[in-house]
């Protein structure tokens, strides 16, 4: 393992998958404490995070170090408080608020469709613009008014602490927190940043500010101390991690659908010709998610392939039987989605971008499929994501060509979601 540092460092995607190539579905690495594994078979993957969630923790350097930004929120909280406060924010993704969310990724649009409708063919960093719109989707379907006019500094805030945690992550030497290193001195202004936005919504609330009904009044009320007043640590960790979690992973999910359909001009036109008749010249409703069926197959497509958890861990808090193995208890279980949804046992071509073969299909049903997650633990957002990324797909792809400025690979950068190191360079042009 020694020898494995820097490669770990350098890609540690790749040096789960060469692993993986090397020994098979169950790999013990060479470490004395605590047992680690690498589990990559399909079904023993579904056992662990399905059968087995009750026998698990989120106790892992992964989550643990996550949580220095995020607090204890539903990413990285074991149960309790994890289910309470599931429990509390539900409300806020039942399928009747989708229609809010439709609305919400259409505004978010809007001034990038003013901006490319009136300018002739331009050059754009892709990512950058992905990530504004998803953060705003979620400042507005989430947080309220009060969120949006910060958008711009919490997008950076967000950004900086993540590569600060990223960076802890793969340092197997990482300094204190409270050593004022370069790095820690970076992730503190940053999480004081998100402290200081989410202590300015909830100082709001509670001037006597009008109920929205949103995320933020669904915490309050529900996340109460046993004297009545507001838990507002457990707020704040619950905003800052819908925050980096609900905009990141689906910026992450169509940075790469649009490097694939770049790649794939044939589907894009198909797309769009989809897009054109469903959509016509107007503004989309919820009902019309249903019949943007190539675009759905293009976002499950490229959650596939580039899943934006691209690694989940576990500690077994007892003994776990998988098909062929027994797993002791207190180790150490990871699992790459990455890998699991390109087995050859599950998935023809597997490294191929074919979109088609989810149209008329269910992905959730697929095994192997699991960039949500699995279990009692996926996503309380999924749908959300979904019918945004869907929605962004569909009224771009109508109007608007994008083409890469260089045709050459890019090999994903696997921080804390998966992103093109150098963002993705695109000329935009009306169709």
């Amino acid at each position: 393992m020694l020898s494995a540092i820097r490669p770990i460092r350098r890609n540690p995607l790749e040096f789960l998958a060469t692993t993986w190539r090397r020994h098979g579905d169950v790999v013990q690495f060479p470490i004395p404490r605590p047992a680690t594994y690498l589990i990559s078979g399909p079904s023993d993957v579904r056992s662990i995070l399905v059968s087995g969630a009750k026998t698990q923790s989120k106790r892992t350097l992964q989550y643990d170090n996550l949580a220095t930004v995020t607090g204890n929120g539903l990413l990285t909280a074991d149960d309790p408080p994890w289910r309470e406060h599931r429990r509390v924010v539900q409300p806020a993704f039942h399928h009747g608020e989708l229609a809010g969310v439709v609305d919400h990724t259409f505004e978010a649009l809007g001034p990038w469709l003013t901006r490319w409708r009136n300018a002739g063919p331009e050059v754009i960093d892709l990512d950058e613009v992905m990530m504004e719109v998803s953060l705003q989707v979620v400042a507005s379907a989430l947080f309220g008014s009060d969120w949006q006019a910060n958008a711009a500094g919490l997008t950076k805030s967000t950004i900086v602490a993540l590569d600060a945690v990223v960076a802890r992550a793969r340092n197997p030497l990482a300094p204190p927190l409270w050593l004022p290193t370069p790095g820690n001195r970076r992730l503190k202004s940053a999480t004081a940043a998100l402290d200081a936005a989410v202590d300015a919504v909830l100082d709001e609330r509670a001037r006597g500010q009008a109920v929205q009904g949103d995320l933020v009044d669904l915490l309050i009320a529900g996340l109460r101390r046993e004297n009545g007043s507001v838990d507002r640590s457990a707020v704040r960790d619950e905003l800052v991690t819908f925050l980096v979690a609900g905009h990141e992973t689906v910026a992450s999910a169509l940075t790469w659908a649009w490097y694939q359909l770049a790649k794939h001009p044939d589907v894009a036109d198909e797309l769009a010709a989809e897009a054109q008749q469903s959509l016509a010249d107007g503004r989309p409703g919820l009902s019309d998610v249903s019949g943007l069926i190539l675009s759905r197959a293009v976002v499950d497509e490229t959650l596939r392939l580039y899943p934006p958890a691209w690694v989940i861990t576990r500690k077994l808090t007892q003994e776990t039987q998988l098909a062929d193995y027994c797993l002791p208890a207190a180790a150490l279980v990871i699992m790459s989605p990455w890998i699991v949804q390109r087995h050859a046992d599950v998935w023809s071509q597997p490294d191929a971008f074919r979109p088609h073969r989810f149209v008329g299909v269910d992905a959730r049903g697929q095994a192997g499929y699991l960039p949500f997650g699995l279990g009692p633990r996926i996503c309380v957002g999924r749908d959300f994501a979904l019918t945004e990324a869907v929605i962004v797909l569909s009224v771009l792809a109508r109007e608007f060509r994008f083409e890469l400025t260089d045709a050459g690979a890019i090999t994903p950068l696997a921080s804390v979601t998966l992103r093109p190191p150098e963002g993705l360079a695109v000329r935009v042009s009306r169709r």
